[in-house]
């Protein structure tokens, strides 16, 4: 089968697959929430000195065997297994599912709500399915390429969510930042903006915020990683913005 009609014989299934990883992304959730509220939550140091948790593999475990059964065929990435697949292998995958289990452990561990669980779906290099869950606050969004993008809270039904474009001549652009990266070496990139306003947040709630029209910009001119921002990307881009 080419590259090509692989991918057409994923294109109908986008929409159930979403909905599919909406519901592993809430399980999770619970789960992570469970050791949330506890007082001995068990800390260990990652290789590059950022924090793990029972959270974080909690999570990773039950994403990884829900989308494994879910289909079988598409291998699963996820941050606390990057290590096992050597990159030969990982760069053969035209399709695979891209996935971190608890974004935004420092803000996990510090208890402010803004972490998130990311589940995505790679298609050829290109994010087609986009889950972000918000476990402390009881949201999500989601996407699937050529669905469009929603969002949805503990009282609300799911609506669909856009990218503000219609900012009047005196809007203040609002910048989203990271709590753990400032503003070194963004000055010349905020002097473009003019007058604005700078806000620092956790995890890939940025880019679901700049999704749903409530902030304009986010910044990242350092090092990233793909599973940080691939559900967001897909959401952002389906609510009609850019990364």
């Amino acid at each position: 089968m080419t590259d090509d009609a692989s991918s057409s014989k994923l294109t109908p299934l986008l929409k159930d697959l979403m909905q599919s990883a909406r519901t592993i992304a809430a399980e999770a959730s619970y789960r992570i929430l469970d050791i949330y509220i506890r007082e001995d939550v068990q800390i260990s140091t990652k290789a590059d000195d950022s924090p793990l948790t029972q959270a974080d593999m909690a999570a990773h475990h039950h994403i990884l065997e829900r989308l494994s059964a879910l289909t079988p065929d598409i291998p699963v990435l996820s941050e606390e297994n990057v290590d096992a697949i050597p990159l030969e292998e990982r760069l053969r995958w035209k399709t695979y599912w891209l996935v971190d289990p608890l974004d935004g452990t420092r803000e996990f561990l510090a208890q402010n709500g803004e972490f998130t669980v990311n589940i995505a779906l790679i298609d050829h290099h290109k994010p087609v399915i986009g889950v972000v869950a918000v476990p402390a606050k009881k949201l999500s969004y989601f996407a699937a390429r050529g669905h469009g993008a929603y969002k949805a809270g503990p009282d609300e039904v799911a609506h669909p969510i856009h990218v503000n474009t219609e900012r009047s001549e005196d809007h203040v652009p609002l910048v989203l930042t990271s709590r753990h990266t400032g503003l070194e070496n963004m000055e010349a990139f905020l002097r473009q903006l003019g007058s604005h306003e700078v806000k620092a947040i956790g995890s890939s709630i940025k880019i679901c915020l700049i999704a749903e029209g409530k902030a304009d910009y986010y910044p990242r001119l350092g090092p990233t990683s793909e599973w940080d921002t691939a559900a967001a990307q897909c959401i952002l881009e389906e609510a009609g913005g850019a990364v």
